[in-house]
C-alpha cells in the first residue's frame, strides 16, 4: 500500500489536485536574438554570477531570476538590468538558460 492509497483511505472525499508545474513559465518570457552575458566576478572577496544583457521587459528577467535562485536553492538580487548570484554558478546557470531556449555567452575565465 503506498502513501496514496493510505491517504485516499483516510481522506475519502478529497479529490487530488492535479500538478501543476512550472513547464508554462517558458512560453511567458520574451526569447531574444542577442545572447544573456554570464560573467563571473568577486565582490568583497565573494564570488558572484552576473547575468546580464537580457532586452525583453524588467518583469521577465525578475522571474527569470527568481527562477534561476529557486532552481539553485541560491540567493541573490535583480539590480540595475542584471542578476546577480550569489557564488560561481555560470555552468548551472547557462545550461538552465540553454534549456530555456536562450543563447548564453560565458564572460570572464
Amino acid at each position: 500500500m503506498d502513501l496514496q492509497d493510505q491517504l485516499k483511505n483516510l481522506f475519502p472525499d478529497h479529490e487530488p489536485e492535479e500538478n501543476t508545474e512550472d513547464t508554462n513559465e517558458t512560453s511567458d518570457i520574451w526569447m531574444q536574438d542577442d545572447p544573456i552575458i554570464c560573467k563571473y566576478e568577486k565582490r568583497k572577496g565573494k564570488p558572484t554570477t552576473i547575468l546580464e544583457g537580457y532586452t525583453g521587459a524588467t518583469e521577465d528577467f525578475k522571474t527569470l531570476a527568481k527562477e534561476i535562485k529557486r532552481k539553485l536553492s541560491v540567493g541573490g538580487s535583480f539590480k540595475d538590468d542584471k542578476i546577480i548570484i550569489q557564488g560561481d554558478y555560470r555552468d548551472k546557470i547557462m545550461q538552465i538558460l540553454k534549456d530555456k531556449g536562450f543563447t548564453v555567452k560565458r564572460v570572464g575565465g
